[in-house]
């Protein structure tokens, strides 16, 4: 039999594709971190995204494969917001303790409480039988490791002394991104936080400056 060949995909043919597999990972997003991994099946995700079955399979192969492009779809979102605080904030020529505390706040108060870091928090907790695949290589570019590189720089420039940018970088996170964080689950509206980033930040400048 002979095989049907298909040609090139016009560009609106593209983006009803792309719109598509859009649809397709939103209410695979939903419904993983509603009901998780094992409860959500193919069909209630295709119900859901309103394509068929075959039309999820023809863009991401199974489920273990879209809940990975899920995951990856959403820490790309979270690595955006925290990259996007380290370019604007942590710039060059700055007051090096205005920068850090604008930084942490930024995070703390944009990053934190996005849907984006919720989301990914549910998916990769272990309050449901995750799927027996590994984290998508893609999902390893965390925000801590962009946090480093910038201090990498700030120590070659002279800015802190850091024979280590990774433990300066984590320790300066424990000071006070990840006290902020504890905060937060106690007290949502964060009224805490600027004194808890101000008197991390002042830690942290003592040990590494």
């Amino acid at each position: 039999m002979a095989m049907v060949r298909t040609g090139p995909q016009t560009p609106g043919r593209r983006q009803r594709s792309e719109g598509k597999r859009a649809d397709i990972l939103t209410a695979a997003t939903a419904l993983f971190v509603s009901d998780g991994y094992e409860l959500t099946s193919v069909d209630a995700i295709a119900a859901r995204a309103k394509v068929s079955k075959r039309t999820v399979y023809d863009h991401f192969g199974d489920k273990q494969a879209l809940f990975q492009s899920v995951l990856v779809r959403v820490n790309e979102a979270v690595v955006a917001t925290v990259r996007a605080a380290i370019d604007q904030e942590l710039t060059e020529g700055r007051d090096l303790r205005e920068a850090l505390t604008a930084f942490a706040m930024r995070v703390a108060t944009e990053a934190f409480p996005s849907s984006d870091y919720v989301t990914f928090r549910r998916l990769t907790s272990q309050a449901w039988p995750a799927p027996p695949v590994p984290v998508p290589a893609s999902t390893h570019e965390q925000p801590e490791r962009i946090l480093e590189d910038r201090f990498a720089k700030l120590a070659a420039d002279g800015e802190i002394r850091a024979g280590d940018p990774h433990w300066a970088a984590r320790h300066f996170t424990a000071l006070t991104i990840l006290l902020a964080l504890d905060a937060l689950r106690d007290d949502p509206a964060g009224a805490a936080i600027p004194a808890i980033i101000a008197n991390g930040v002042e830690a942290f400048l003592r040990a590494y400056r």
